[in-house]
């Protein structure tokens, strides 16, 4: 693919985004089917296992082995879907500087600093929803103070026509701390939108410059700025694609599940989650892929990154500099058995 670095518009980004997923759909599908793989095979589990419980009527255990799949998966979707992420933003980067990239290429690049990317979103994530998680654990708090006397008064006093005064100003507590919830939800809520505007580079930046977590937060927080507007329209029309394509392919379901009363036959749960594999597969790199373009963008902005880059191209600049702007070390460019040799850089000097 032709490099051409410059100042886009947020159209110019969203179609190089549609562009690149276009071109290269099973490289970013094949990326993204490690942690769609990942929460199956977990789903397929938990099935299974609930199968068997209910065979050996042992159903009082179900409740209890939904609770620890659901912690298992969000544990997994957290660390497998990170690295997905982090794979998927260094073949971003390849591509969009006219270097090839594979799955194993990526990969291969991205595991032996597994831990750095995960402590890096583990930082990004506790900044982001502590205070909503705050919130919601205050107001289920208040709930079970004030619901449980009114629910045991309301048991004992079935046949009175009113509550008590005491019943009364328990009601009204529990209206008070929904408002407040509310209220204290949507203020936590824009914090946490605002934070991932500021953190929404930190990934690409760890990723393409080697940087350790707190300088990639801090590159974010400096790079983003002048782009935020734009990146939360691009998460804004991601999110609608995503929305709309779920209620789509999981329509079927919810209507079957509604007929049956909730429960779905074990058949029509396997199928659900074989079309959720596939909805994962085909969602989870277009976000990470517009946030590539948008890093890149904000450096040629900032920075000149595009001189630097064509400087790098016509052999004006140290090997190591070049290997820093691409973030491709010598064992990341060694082509794998079986593969063509890759060209170092694409000759961008010439066409300029």
């Amino acid at each position: 693919m032709e490099t051409d670095l410059r100042p886009l518009t947020l159209g110019e980004i969203l179609d190089r985004t549609a562009q690149l997923y276009r071109s290269h759909f099973w490289l970013f599908a094949g990326i993204a089917s490690v942690n769609s793989g990942a929460i199956l095979l977990l789903s397929l589990c938990e099935i299974g296992a609930q199968g068997f419980l209910r065979a050996e009527h042992l159903t009082r255990y179900v409740l209890l082995l939904e609770g620890v799949g659901a912690m298992l998966q969000l544990l997994v979707s957290f660390v497998v879907g990170g690295i997905a992420v982090a794979a998927n933003n260094r073949a971003v980067a390849w591509l969009h500087l006219g270097e090839r990239s594979t799955i194993r290429g990526a990969y291969a690049s991205i595991l032996p600093r597994t831990g750095r990317y995960v402590w890096l979103m583990t930082i990004i994530t506790f900044m982001m929803w502590t205070p909503l998680a705050l919130a919601y654990g205050g107001y289920l708090s208040a709930l079970f103070f004030w619901i449980r006397p009114v629910s045991r008064s309301g048991m004992q006093h079935v046949a009175n026509t009113m509550p008590k005064a005491g019943d009364q100003g328990a009601l009204l507590m529990v209206g008070l701390a929904t408002i407040a919830f509310v209220a204290v939800f949507l203020v936590a809520l824009g914090y946490a939108i605002f934070m991932g505007l500021r953190y929404s580079l930190a990934i690409a930046a760890c990723v393409v410059e080697d940087l350790k977590a707190r300088q990639a937060i801090r590159r974010s927080i400096e790079l983003s700025k002048g782009a935020r507007g734009r990146i939360f329209v691009l998460g804004l029309l991601v999110a609608v694609i995503q929305i709309g394509l779920v209620l789509i392919t999981q329509m079927f379901f919810l209507v079957l599940s509604f007929r049956h009363h909730g429960e779905l036959a074990v058949g029509a749960r396997i199928a659900q989650q074989l079309v959720a594999f596939v909805t994962n597969t085909f969602l989870g790199p277009i976000y990470a892929t517009g946030l590539t373009l948008f890093y890149y963008d904000q450096r040629v902005r900032k920075e000149g990154y595009d001189i630097e880059w064509m400087m790098q191209a016509a052999g004006m600049m140290q090997a190591a500099d070049l290997e820093q702007a691409t973030g491709r070390t010598d064992a990341a460019a060694e082509p794998s058995p079986g593969e063509p040799p890759r060209t170092a850089q694409p000759d961008h000097a010439e066409r300029a």
